[in-house]
C-alpha cells in the first residue's frame, strides 16, 4: 500500500525533493523507535511542542498520550528520522528519511514480507551483531553461501 500526503509548508507547483516514512505495524512503538534510532544513527522525533499547544487547544487529551524520555509522546505512533534532514518546526516532524511505528492491537502471526538491512562495512559485521544485541536484537542464523555471508536477525519487538 502507498499512501500519498501533503507536506506541510510545501507551496503549491514548486518543485520539492519529497519525503518519505516507512511505517512499521508493531506492539511498542516507543521500545521499536528507541532501537532503531540507536541501530541507524537516526534520532527519535519530539513532537512534545505540538502535543502541548493541542493539548492547549483542547484537541487532543491525555488518554492518547504517554511521557517517554521524560516528555510527552503519542501513546500509539513514535517516529525517528535521519539526524541531517529538515524538521518541520511547528510539529518536530521529520520532512525526509523517517521510519514510523504504529501501535496495532493484533500480534504478528506471519513472516514480514519487509525488513531493514543494517550494512556494517568491510569487516565489521560481528561488531555491528553484537552492538544490535547489545540493543535487544536477537540473532536467529547466520548464513554463509556463495554469494555473501550476513546474520538474520530480530529487533527486540519481534518474536524470534
Amino acid at each position: 500500500m502507498v499512501e500519498a500526503m501533503d507536506t506541510p509548508g510545501a507551496a503549491d507547483g514548486a518543485r520539492e525533493t519529497l519525503g518519505w516514512k516507512l511505517v512499521i505495524d508493531c506492539a511498542d512503538p516507543h521500545r521499536q523507535a528507541d532501537f532503531w534510532a540507536a541501530a541507524l544513527g537516526y534520532e527519535v522525533e519530539d513532537n512534545s511542542v505540538l502535543i502541548e499547544r493541542l493539548l492547549g487547544f483542547g484537541a487532543v487529551g491525555e488518554d492518547i498520550l504517554v511521557e517517554h524520555h521524560g516528555r510527552r509522546a503519542w501513546r500509539d505512533a513514535a517516529a525517528v528520522r535521519h539526524p541531517r534532514d529538515p524538521v518541520d518546526p511547528d510539529s518536530g516532524t521529520g520532512l525526509g528519511r523517517r521510519l514510523l511505528f504504529q501501535r496495532v492491537p493484533e500480534p504478528k502471526t506471519v513472516k514480514n514480507r519487509l525488513h531493514i538491512d543494517v550494512h556494517a562495512g568491510a569487516g565489521r559485521r560481528e561488531e555491528t551483531v553484537a552492538r544490535l544485541q547489545g540493543l535487544g536484537a536477537s540473532v536467529i542464523r547466520r548464513v554463509r553461501e556463495p554469494s555473501g555471508e550476513w546474520t538474520v536477525m530480530s529487533d527486540p519487538n519481534t518474536p524470534d
